[in-house]
């Protein structure tokens, strides 16, 4: 079975009040990927530059990510440089970003994977997006991540993939953006309207709200003691929803439930250290411990 995750794969130099790391394997695939992989096989769509590291290339192997379609082309490779400050570690300053050998990017599937059913649409422009999209012969499952820059510069290609999707996952600030609508529980409904079944919107430390057509439910965020570095949270925790309805092959509201507890936990550990330093050496049984304490966490008396 597996998944597909087509996304960035970047280099990503990170400043927060707990030091400054660069360098760092980054980019939305990679991190969806690291999380993902604890529940299903990944495979892995995106490009690199001739200046990505064999070590990175070598650890998501480690990790078991297939790369049959990482493109490695002549030119750099994405990077991005942000800062979060001391006092606001949910929003990111961001001081460059290179785009690379993104700019000029369309995705390749091997035979196999155009016969994959269940695909995650990680963050990048939604041109690129569809074209991956149709490229898959008859997907059964379709994840979609945003972000406010291609809801400000490429609404009509957004809105155009909406009406193909699924699942969609993005942040409040990101749907209400996309719908003008303030409250988050309209939103999620005009959300729908455009085309997703089933609509997560992500509130930082605030949790999480998720809406369908039969139920909606909403979620606390795990509580950490200390935040080390949020940059790609988003995105662990969207590998760990996917990565859980991927494997369980549905998504009704009990299966969905667990879905998002997964997600919200990895996303925990995902703050508790730079770039991948907290996921990456996860076992499930690591990640047990953590579902059963959120579990319990979030039980009503």
């Amino acid at each position: 079975m597996g998944l597909l995750v087509l996304g960035t794969v970047a280099l990503d130099d990170v400043k927060t009040p707990s030091g400054v790391k660069k360098n760092m394997l980054g980019g939305s695939a990679s991190h969806f990927a690291m999380s993902a992989r604890l529940f299903d096989d990944v495979h892995l769509v995106g490009v690199v530059g001739r200046d990505f590291h064999r070590m990175h290339l070598d650890f998501l192997k480690r990790k078991g990510v297939n790369l049959s379609s990482l493109t490695i082309k002549p030119g750099r490779t994405f990077r991005w440089v942000g800062e979060y400050k001391k006092g606001d570690l949910n929003s990111a300053i961001t001081h460059d970003t290179k785009l690379g050998v993104l700019a000029e990017y369309t995705p390749q599937l091997t035979e196999q994977q155009r016969k994959m059913t269940h695909v995650f649409l990680a963050n990048l422009a939604p041109a690129v997006q569809e074209k991956l999209l149709s490229m898959v012969i008859s997907p059964s499952l379709v994840g979609l991540d945003t972000m406010n820059l291609w809801i400000n510069t490429a609404v009509k290609d957004l809105r155009r993939l909406l009406k193909r999707t699924d699942i969609l996952i993005l942040n409040d600030g990101e749907a209400r953006m996309l719908t003008d609508e303030q409250n988050v529980v309209k939103a999620a409904k005009r959300l729908r309207e455009m085309g997703p079944r089933i609509v997560i919107i992500k509130k930082g430390e605030h949790g999480v709200y998720v809406n369908s057509p039969h139920f909606h439910f909403g979620y606390p965020a795990f509580p950490v003691e200390k935040v080390v570095d949020p940059t790609g949270a988003g995105d662990t925790f969207a590998g760990g929803v996917f990565g859980f309805l991927s494997k369980a092959r549905k998504t009704d509201e009990r299966t969905l439930r667990r879905a998002v507890l997964y997600g919200t936990v990895l996303a925990s550990f995902n703050v508790e250290g730079f770039g991948m330093g907290s996921t990456a050496p996860l076992t499930m049984r690591e990640v047990d411990i953590r579902f059963k304490e959120f579990q319990q966490f979030c039980a009503a008396a």
